[in-house]
């Protein structure tokens, strides 16, 4: 299996973060195997298009609350690298088990 769970829907409350925001967050490597995804829907022609990261942040976004690390954004990013047998994935992680103290960054891996 490539990701933990599929599921539709964030579970999550809203963090109101802007791209600008999330491109503060520094890339980390995060495990394929333990990633939900909040999708189940896959749009083929970005999956396969050569310039797929033209537009958008060139990593994934996801977030941790719960313990659960969901993948907010780039699932075909994800599918990608998961293809071409890659296990890991740099991504930008928001953990919101910390919100208490503000945002912070998944510092686990």
């Amino acid at each position: 299996m490539i990701f933990k769970d599929v599921r539709e829907g964030q579970p999550y409350p809203d963090h109101r973060l802007s791209l600008r925001d999330w491109a503060k967050i520094p890339p980390r490597p995060v495990r394929m195997e333990e990633l939900v995804t909040t999708t189940k829907v896959l749009h083929l022609d970005r999956l396969l298009s050569p310039d797929s990261t033209f537009f958008g942040d060139l990593f994934p976004h996801v977030v941790r609350w719960r313990g659960e690390l969901y993948l907010e954004d780039g699932l075909h990013r994800a599918l990608r690298s998961a293809l071409h047998q890659r296990t890991v994935l740099h991504a930008r992680v928001l953990d919101l088990d910390a919100s208490r103290g503000g945002f912070k960054e998944y510092q686990r891996l």
